[in-house]
């Protein structure tokens, strides 16, 4: 979606220029883009969202699990061969590859209580980190759970320079550029308006003149 926006951005720059401009959207500034009014919520507001389930209804292991210095990592297994990995690698259990109760994704539903705990007591010994390398060792996608605050300060976003300072009527605050950088050309990141600052504007264009603006502010319509 952000790189159809961003090449839509670039034709109209080349129809005005006839030049070119690079593309380029990183993944991850797309999805902190689309998380963008629960984190200033968080940052601004100080009331962290309350989460929603993450859990997969039929897949598992799916989902957040707990860790033993109190994190959360979030991780799925998606074929046959990625849970024998997980077994050998993460579990340190290569047995339980067969196990009838876990043996396949329909097995592993049916048991997830149960699967869930003897993975959570694997994790209890070890920190987020320690259980990212080892389902990093063994190719299992996964992630920590951040909170917003960890988004917020993650350091790859100041790494690639994506926040600025805007106006708003309270003073400035930080806001994330748009995800689809275009290559020699700013992004344009206007000031937050205050609440009717371009009524008369807006009413103007729209064939209002000043004597029926004048009687809706009156009216209290506007």
């Amino acid at each position: 979606m952000l790189n159809h926006s961003g090449i839509l951005a670039a034709l109209l720059q080349r129809g005005r220029t006839g030049e070119g401009l690079r593309v380029e959207v990183s993944m991850f500034e797309a999805l902190t883009e689309w998380l963008s009014n629960s984190l200033y919520f968080s940052h601004y507001g100080g009331c962290e969202p309350a989460r929603g389930e993450a859990s997969h209804p039929s897949v598992a292991p799916y989902g957040p699990h707990r860790v033993g210095d109190g994190g959360m990592v979030i991780f799925g297994l998606q074929n046959p061969r990625e849970w024998a990995r997980f077994c050998q690698g993460v579990l340190g259990k290569p047995e339980l590859t067969h196990d009838p109760r876990f043996s396949d994704n329909p097995r592993r539903v049916a048991n997830r209580a149960e699967l869930t705990e003897l993975i959570e007591s694997r994790f209890a010994g070890l920190t987020v980190t320690e259980v990212e390398a080892l389902l990093e060792g063994a190719e299992i996608g996964s992630s920590p759970m951040n909170a917003m605050a960890d988004v917020w300060d993650h350091p790859q976003l100041a790494a690639r320079d994506r926040w600025r300072e805007v106006m708003t009527p309270n003073g400035p605050i930080a806001a994330l550029r748009p995800p689809a950088s275009l290559s020699d050309v700013a992004p344009v990141m206007g000031d937050v308006p205050a609440v009717g600052a371009h009524t008369e504007a807006i009413l103007t264009g729209l064939g209002y003149d000043q004597d029926a603006i004048q009687r809706l502010r009156t009216g209290g319509a506007i």
